[in-house]
């Protein structure tokens, strides 16, 4: 009985999933929310982004990265049910464990997402594209901030050259991703090993 419930918890967790990305798609071009489907959409999924929307936290300049948590969040959920309808055992650690991973997931996208972006940057930089185009002005207005914090901490207040600061951003992120993924990996172990 209870593993039904959780088969059909986990199902529904997938669909308002779906829902929530359609909802997100929608917000990128204006009036696909005007119709009757666009309409049940926004009327399911916004009441729940809007829980993440309020959390400050998750906005950086001109992005919004609150749908990452909230769907981090339904993974969270859905990993739970599947895993009671499989029958597996529920120990502190593992719940503990979960919410970690999706925890860590969200910040890994965001750093694999920015030094993606430092190393665009600095190809187009190296292959002297246009500086002055709107791209590369949004690019810049996520990266700036970032980059001037790592390059702080680096440098210790000493101006550096734009070249050597993506570079130094670049590999901080990925040293950061890499650090980040293994230290999930060892905590996850050793909360799966805790005694029940």
């Amino acid at each position: 009985m209870i593993a039904t419930i959780a088969r059909i918890l986990s199902a529904a967790t997938i669909v308002y999933m779906f829902v929530c990305v359609a909802r997100v798609f929608m917000s990128w071009m204006p009036g696909l929310d005007s119709g009757a489907g666009g309409r049940l959409i926004k009327a399911a999924a916004d009441p729940y982004l809007d829980l993440f929307r309020r959390i400050k936290a998750l906005a950086s300049g001109a992005f919004d990265f609150s749908p990452i948590a909230a769907l981090a969040v339904l993974a969270v959920a859905n990993d739970l049910f599947t895993r009671i309808a499989s029958a597996m055992r529920i120990t502190l650690g593992l719940v503990i464990g979960m919410l970690l991973g999706a925890a860590w997931s969200a910040v890994a996208f965001l750093l694999s997402f920015l030094a993606v972006c430092a190393l665009v940057r600095l190809i187009a930089y190296a292959a002297h594209w246009n500086s002055l185009h709107p791209l590369w002005r949004v690019v810049d207005s996520m990266l700036n901030p970032v980059l001037y914090r790592i390059n702080r901490v680096i440098y210790r207040g000493k101006i550096v050259n734009y070249i050597q600061g993506l570079i130094t951003g670049l590999v901080v992120l990925v040293v950061l991703y890499v650090a980040g993924s293994e230290l999930l990996s060892l905590a996850v172990g050793l909360l799966l090993r805790l005694p029940v």
